[in-house]
């Protein structure tokens, strides 16, 4: 892997590894049963805040493509995940979101016109398991509901992920505006289905107040400008697989702040959820070997 490719990935991993504080940061600082309206507050005021510092609107019919990019990405994404969470253990919910990658790499054939790639599929595969050994739980219990609003966020996300790579970003727009222009889509999409299932907002108190600022600053405006410039210049399969950071820092979150342990079954899966995410960064040893020049 290029110097540069190892800083973008790097970068990129950075929005997942943040997104693993959200449930944390939802439990411990923000009120109860209101896990909508705090993926709205995530969402809208971010969106609006680049769009003021980049003044950049979409133009002609990426109009249309910024709003299902936004529906997909965000407005869709986030009431499947907090229906996981709340219907499903954590767990349960994080595994079903760990099948993203391999969504991608099934997408990435027939969207995206790649070359079916089994090494990608395996290490998916691997992935899954891993995440599912550190987050599972004797517990673990599955809802009908709960599971297909999981395997829907994965679906969202995915097709969302692999549009974004597949339409790329206007020539002129910074990642900062692209971001904004999704983050808004979504943020309004999520307005009325909030209200609708939500009612009114929370009474928000101090510790809430940093909360929101934390999941929308640096969860959200942050983290997808750095998320969406990485799609767009890296392997959509690769870039999917750092998802997979997300619940493996929601779990060593839960150890240094909330006291949980991990035991013997849980350090594996670790290991073989980062086996699988350092080695879906890699192209495949049979695709090095036939772009490798021949010897003599």
């Amino acid at each position: 892997m290029r110097n540069t490719d190892l800083s973008r990935t790097a970068l990129a991993a950075f929005a997942p590894v943040v997104w693993g504080s959200t449930y944390v940061v939802t439990t411990e600082l923000l009120p109860v049963g209101h896990p909508l309206f705090a993926g709205l507050l995530r969402a809208l005021p971010a969106g609006l805040v680049a769009l003021a510092l980049t003044r950049t609107l979409p133009r002609g019919t990426w109009w249309a493509k910024a709003a299902a990019l936004g529906v997909l990405n965000i407005g869709l994404f986030f009431p499947f995940l907090f229906v996981a969470a709340e219907r499903l253990p954590g767990g349960v919910a994080a595994t079903l979101g760990a099948a993203q990658p391999l969504v991608v790499a099934l997408l990435a054939v027939g969207v995206l016109k790649e070359n079916p790639s089994a090494w990608r599929l395996a290490w998916g595969v691997v992935g899954v398991l891993g995440v599912g050994l550190v987050v599972l739980g004797p517990a673990a219990g599955f809802d009908l509901v709960g599971v297909l609003a999981g395997l829907g966020g994965a679906a969202t996300m995915a097709l969302g992920v692999t549009l974004t790579k597949k339409w790329g970003r206007p020539a002129g727009v910074g990642p900062t505006a692209f971001a904004g222009w999704q983050l808004t889509a979504g943020g309004l999409f999520l307005v009325p289905v909030t209200f609708l299932v939500e009612g009114a907002p929370p009474a928000i108190g101090p510790t809430a107040v940093l909360g929101y600022l934390w999941l929308g600053g640096v969860g959200g405006l942050l983290a997808y400008v750095l998320w969406f410039r990485a799609i767009t210049t890296l392997p959509v399969a690769s870039v999917s697989m750092l998802g997979l950071l997300s619940p493996m820092v929601a779990a060593l979150l839960g150890v240094v702040v909330l006291g949980q342990t991990l035991d013997l079954s849980q350090l594996t899966g670790f290991a073989l959820a980062l086996a699988a995410i350092v080695a879906s960064q890699r192209p495949s040893p049979l695709t090095a070997a036939t772009r490798a020049p021949a010897a003599g």
